[in-house]
């Protein structure tokens, strides 16, 4: 009876193997796509697919030497040879055969942690990866959203800051409504030995990473690399989608568009949406999906909105609106007419308003009233040394632009300038606002600048600078009087 039982059972398993053995392999039966990785700030294209696939992402690990800011150079290690890593896109449901790479000339091992991943260390310790070597693992995305991915070997916060991290999105079933262009932002921050703007190779500081103190606070791996010709670009009535994502490792962004409000925000890249919102908070290690509509044309300034970070450390990248003006939307300057307090007499007609200090002084004068008028009104932008911000805003340190015309340079300050101009044989295009100063304080600021920095000297006049804004709006887009030079 026993033997026979046994004989039955040993029937029963080998007809269920049977039929195993015959029963198709789900995974096998999808369809098999390789997944289209992008670079910074490009997205792959929203995917039609409404059934799964098995999707197979290929990414290399190398560690380069490249450009953090104009004149600096960094190691970066990096996933794809960028900072950040490609953007990957993948649909909810899907297999990913996931294959992480590790090229032979690298040092290090590393691996890679998705966040978008349910199961241990997000992949970390199935994709531990020696250098010429390749680790393969797969997973199912069962959760939609936007999330981070980032090394995390051995110390993790070093490889993190040294570059290693990207967006991976997780489309719902369905796809998210379509847009009419899709942006992939990233920022991150980087601890250097050298300060701001320092020259060379520079190499990882753990002391400055420890105590969360940055010297660069960047989007997509470098300082400019959102801004002049590397701004991304929209038309007016065009809806915009920013895939937003920080790297960190240590600080928090207050992520914001200067001219615009986010009509819908994605909290933390899930599926929870806000409107109407002005700046969102993008923890480190998480990420947010804004969307807004380009009503009018000009360039919209996308900042960390903890401000010094934009101006000072290189939070700062643009998006440019082409179009007809909405005058509906935004005007422009519409009047610029004198002010007077209440209980102030206006000038009488027949003489000028007199402006208390406009006189000329002498040049160590000028040198110190333009020294404190630059510390209050150009420093953010210029730096202290007049070294500005690379990539961003031109220096006046040595500035063969600024040595060559001294009345247009007082123009500029003056009536602003917006478009092209090369300085010392490197091109910007952004724009300088009006400022809002006297006659006197631009002679004066300028006389510093002129004085300052290696540059060639000269004493500019206030009233010289009276007839230049007398002249208005001249060939260069600014007010230059008659008898232009210096």
């Amino acid at each position: 009876m026993k033997t026979h039982a046994i004989r039955r059972s040993a029937c029963i398993a080998s007809a269920l193997a049977a039929l195993l053995a015959a029963a198709p392999d789900a995974s096998a039966a999808l369809p098999r796509e390789e997944a289209v990785l992008t670079q910074a700030p490009q997205v792959p294209p929203p995917i039609a697919r409404r059934t799964p696939a098995h999707v197979v992402v290929n990414l290399e690990v190398k560690e380069l030497v490249g450009k953090l800011a104009d004149g600096v150079e960094y190691t970066f290690w990096t996933f794809g040879g960028t900072v950040p890593g490609p953007f990957i896109r993948v649909r909810e449901g899907d297999e990913v055969e996931f294959n992480l790479h590790n090229h032979p000339d690298n040092k290090l091992p590393h691996n890679i942690d998705l966040h978008a991943v349910t199961g241990p260390g997000g992949g970390a310790a199935a994709s531990f990866t020696a250098p010429g070597h390749t680790s393969k693992f797969s997973f199912k995305p069962i959760n939609p959203g936007l999330y981070v991915y980032h090394c995390a070997t051995a110390p993790v916060g070093m490889h993190i800051a040294n570059g290693m991290y990207g967006l991976i999105l997780v489309e719902p079933e369905y796809g998210y409504p379509p847009v009419d262009r899709e942006y992939y932002v990233m920022q991150s921050e980087f601890y250097t030995e050298g300060q701001y703007g320092e020259g060379g190779l520079q190499t990882f500081s753990m002391n400055k990473a420890l105590d969360e103190n940055p010297d660069y606070v960047v989007f997509n791996g470098a300082v400019g690399a959102l801004a002049g010709d590397n701004a991304i670009l929209a038309k007016t009535g065009e809806t915009v989608r920013l895939y937003v994502g920080n790297g960190g490792p240590n600080l928090v962004s207050s992520f914001h568009v200067i001219g615009e409000v986010f009509d819908k925000v994605y909290i933390e890249g899930g599926d929870r949406v806000n409107a109407n919102i002005q700046t969102t908070l993008v923890p480190a290690g998480g990420s947010a999906i804004v969307e807004f509509k380009c009503e009018a044309p000009g360039t919209l300034v996308l900042v960390d909105h903890s401000i010094f970070r934009a101006f000072n450390k290189g939070a700062l990248g643009m998006l440019k609106v082409e179009g007809e003006p909405n005058l509906e939307i935004f005007s422009g300057k519409q009047m610029d007419s004198v002010y007077q307090p209440e209980g102030r007499s206006p000038p009488r007609e027949e003489e000028p308003a007199p402006v208390a200090g406009e006189k000329e002084l002498s040049l160590a004068d000028q040198m110190a009233a333009g020294e404190r008028v630059y510390k209050q009104t150009c420093l953010a932008c210029h730096q202290a040394s007049g070294q500005g911000i690379p990539g961003v805003f031109p220096p006046l340190a040595q500035a063969d632009y600024l040595n060559a015309d001294h009345d247009r340079a007082a123009a500029y300050v003056m009536f602003g300038k917006q478009g092209p101009i090369t300085v010392n044989g490197v091109q910007y295009n952004q724009i300088m606002t009006p400022q809002n100063i006297s006659e006197q304080q631009v002679a004066d600021v300028l006389t510093f600048v002129l004085n300052s920095w290696g540059n060639k000297g000269g004493q500019v006049q206030v009233k010289r600078v009276k007839e230049i804004r007398a002249g208005g709006p001249g060939p260069f887009g600014a007010g230059l009087g008659p008898g232009g030079g210096h």
